[in-house]
């Protein structure tokens, strides 16, 4: 067990929440209040996706994150800002009997091109998927994320100092992510996301989030989640297993049963329960030191 943990709210993602919870936030203006709203409950890190305005739909404008970015550094609060590159690695397979041509849905970009927004905007952090996926519950999505990509996305965040959060969803996203760190392209301290409960990934449950733990690179600083009505629970289970702590609309929309949540609340009830385990909340400056963070911004 760990006594102190930093909490990230990943405050919006790029799914379909906004056909279900109204608290999910759009444009870029109510994604960066509702970022603030979470860092003022006490996360010290946020972790943003943008969503076009007009469909509600992912997005990976620069333009969009542009604002949300700024709005977020001209605040009153100063939270570490983690970016996404998780969109561009959409591949929607025509069906069964005909995989190609793709289907409606599909969005492939280079490695390049999937960090236009973070070259201009230098985040502190940004995610990293670290392997391929069928993913949630469209029969025919695979989120494709070849070596050759990762390794190639790894070494651009490098060399522009910002730190990437790997995201391992499996365990095979864990021998990418020794690999990562076998060839240098990982500063030290490596830094990861247990991604669990994803369906057709690592599913919730405690016995195989250990799994996952036991292999995990000495001196990683790592953070869990899981989807839905797990993600409280995980609050408090993460410290106990060495593990920080994630919470937000990105993941589940619920306080509890048929309340629908703010992230801010999401964020406060994570504060609670922390709180009643004895488990200390870091600030964004104990964060940054610990993670030897560069701020660029």
């Amino acid at each position: 067990m760990i006594s102190e943990v930093f909490i990230t709210c990943a405050v919006t993602g790029g799914g379909s929440g906004p056909k279900h919870s109204p608290h999910v936030p759009v444009t870029p203006e109510q994604i960066a209040n509702s970022a603030i709203e979470a860092a003022r409950a006490g996360a010290a890190q946020v972790h943003i996706h943008v969503r076009d305005p007009e469909t509600g739909q992912g997005s990976r404008e620069p333009a969009l994150y542009r604002e949300v970015v700024q709005r977020i550094r001209k605040s009153n609060v100063n939270p570490v800002i983690n970016l996404t590159t998780g969109m561009g690695c959409a591949l929607v397979m025509g069906g069964p009997e005909s995989p190609l041509p793709t289907a409606a849905g599909t969005d492939m970009a280079g490695a390049t091109e999937r960090l236009v927004h973070i070259e201009e905007l230098r985040p502190e952090i940004s995610t990293l998927d670290c392997g391929t996926l069928n993913y949630g519950t469209r029969d025919e999505l695979i989120v494709v994320n070849t070596p050759a990509t990762v390794r190639a996305m790894a070494a651009r965040l490098q060399k522009l100092g910002v730190r990437p959060e790997l995201e391992v969803f499996d365990t095979g996203d864990l021998v990418m992510v020794h690999d990562l760190i076998k060839t240098g392209l990982i500063d030290d301290p490596p830094l990861i996301q247990l991604c669990m409960g994803i369906p057709y990934g690592a599913p919730g449950d405690p016995t195989t989030l250990l799994a996952l733990v036991h292999r995990l690179p000495p001196r990683a600083i790592y953070s869990t989640f899981s989807i839905g009505r797990m993600q409280l629970p995980y609050v408090a289970l993460a410290p106990l297993l060495g593990a920080n702590v994630r919470v937000g609309l990105e993941d589940n929309l619920y306080l509890s049963r048929g309340r629908l949540a703010t992230n801010a609340e999401l964020v406060q009830r994570a504060v609670e329960i922390l709180d009643r385990i004895g488990v200390r909340v870091m600030g964004p400056d104990q964060v940054r030191e610990r993670l030897a963070l560069k701020v660029h911004g």
